[in-house]
């Protein structure tokens, strides 16, 4: 598992640089500021930029497992998987 730890961390940094996660930020306080009239709109919205991060992180790590043989990207995928969950608890 340790083999593809350095490589996964190294992703998840350039994937917070992209921008996305500014966006659910961005949403999740929307939502937490909305009024009763608004807050199932902004819970729809918040949600839709979380799919579109969990996307994302799919797409990204689904390429490079591609490029791997069976078992390398079986153990590469539960690292990816292990390590964007913990950086990012409400992916879960």
């Amino acid at each position: 598992m340790k083999r593809f730890s350095d490589l996964v961390s190294r992703q998840l940094d350039a994937f917070a640089e992209d921008g996305m996660l500014e966006e659910v930020h961005e949403m999740k306080s929307k939502y937490d500021r909305a009024g009763r009239d608004e807050a199932e709109e902004a819970f729809g919205d918040y949600m839709d930029v979380v799919d579109a991060v969990k996307d994302a992180l799919v797409d990204m790590r689904n390429h490079y497992a591609s490029t791997l043989d069976a078992d390398a990207a079986e153990e590469y995928e539960a690292v990816f998987n292990r390590a964007a969950q913990k950086r990012w608890r409400w992916l879960g």
